[in-house]
């Protein structure tokens, strides 16, 4: 089975720090690599794999101002359909603008959406369902006016993220500095409970940033770590009491969630988008409606067993979990 991986071109395949698209990509595609699958990955140039490299995009644009992301894009799709018959199969991860070229191929597609961002979306996949197998990254995020083929959660590979059964007594906000992931209530949180806080994320929302997040950032109580990688990501995952997800949209999935609660970390979040599929309330953390929810959830966080967390992502969101399903889904297709 010759299977075409579209990735984003945004970032590096694995990226450095933030990516998170092409992060689940880069995953699948080491976890089928990994499984006897033969996968080319359609990636910016400096991309890494144990498949077949397939680059045309000399860097990401967000990391590089030169390259046009518009422009190289459409260069990267084209080098990908221009070779679509010599796959068995085609799996797009970098969202619909690979729809546009589907019709034109006879390669079967799959398409991850990795968000319903909005109905305003809907004219390049409704049109398009016929010809490409949709899936969801969770039940949370299916557009109700979409056929899709299956909901298939995200995985991750366990042994990266080290089980700590202690952690520390300090909190953790992990995500992007923008008013959807709720970094000024993670502070308002930190400065309720008397409790340190540990903040790790890049700036997305400057304004925001300027005017929310920073004048909370001390030093002491509360402290900003910036973009945070390798040793250092996992140290800080597993480190603490808690992480704090108060999130102020439906997210779609959550792989900070996940990754926490692997290193035995319990999650205080929103009951929103895929938090309820992600937390089972009591035995991996808290689902909260609100801000005094997510302060009495503090203090309740010695119930939670952190050998649990780490299970509950073992039996549920591991990769090898992950890329069974989207196999089994392939070989389901090409009948």
């Amino acid at each position: 089975m010759r299977i075409a991986m579209l990735a984003p071109i945004a970032w590096r395949t694995p990226p450095r720090h933030y990516g998170p698209w092409e992060l689940v990509t880069s995953l699948l595609t080491e976890a089928l690599v990994a499984r006897g699958v033969d996968v080319t990955l359609f990636a910016t140039q400096d991309s890494i794999t144990a498949g077949t490299l397939a680059g045309v995009v000399p860097a990401p644009y967000s990391e590089d101002p030169a390259i046009d992301a518009k422009v190289w894009e459409f260069r990267h799709l084209s080098h990908l359909f221009e070779r679509a018959a010599e796959f068995d199969l085609i799996h797009n991860q970098a969202d619909f603008p690979a729809h546009a070229f589907s019709r034109l191929v006879d390669t079967p597609m799959v398409t991850t959406i990795h968000g319903f961002s909005s109905d305003r979306i809907l004219p390049m996949y409704t049109p398009y369902q016929e010809r490409v197998h949709y899936v969801a990254i969770s039940d949370a995020d299916r557009h109700p006016g979409l056929r899709y083929e299956e909901t298939i959660h995200h995985g991750i590979p366990l042994d990266d993220f080290p089980f700590d059964p202690a952690g520390s007594d300090d909190l953790l906000f992990f995500g992007r500095m923008h008013p959807d992931k709720g970094p000024h209530e993670a502070i308002a949180v930190a400065r309720a409970t008397g409790r340190r806080l540990h903040m790790a994320g890049i700036v997305q929302d400057e304004r925001y940033w300027r005017e929310e997040v920073e004048p909370g950032i001390d030093g002491r109580q509360v402290l900003h770590h910036g973009a945070v990688g390798g040793g250092k990501r996992t140290a800080m995952l597993g480190e603490a009491r808690a992480l704090l997800h108060l999130i102020d949209f439906d997210e779609p999935f959550g792989l900070s969630v996940v990754e926490a609660m692997a290193c035995g970390t319990p999650v205080i979040a929103y009951a929103r988008g895929a938090m309820p599929e992600l937390i089972e309330h009591g035995v991996t953390g808290f689902l909260v409606d609100d801000l005094d929810g997510a302060i009495e959830a503090v203090a309740r966080i010695g119930e939670i067993d952190r050998a649990a967390c780490r299970a509950r992502v073992a039996s549920h969101f591991s990769v090898e979990r992950m890329a069974e399903r989207y196999e089994a889904l392939y070989r389901r297709i090409l009948g």
